[in-house]
């Protein structure tokens, strides 16, 4: 049996771009959590109107 070994240098340079890089800014965070909320209420209202659809499609 051969066992596969993880490469764990695939990511070095992420690493070092992530220890470099300035942290976000509070606004910066707070736009990307208003977008991520926008996106998953937008995903919650389609899938509510799917099975709204879906619902008349059955009673008739």
């Amino acid at each position: 049996m051969g066992r596969l070994i993880k490469n764990n240098y695939s990511n070095i340079a992420l690493l070092k771009d992530l220890m470099t890089t300035p942290p976000m800014t509070a606004k910066q965070h707070a736009d990307i959590m208003r977008k991520r909320i926008e996106h998953r209420r937008m995903l919650e209202e389609a899938k509510e109107l799917k099975t709204a659809s879906d619902d008349l499609f059955e009673q008739l």
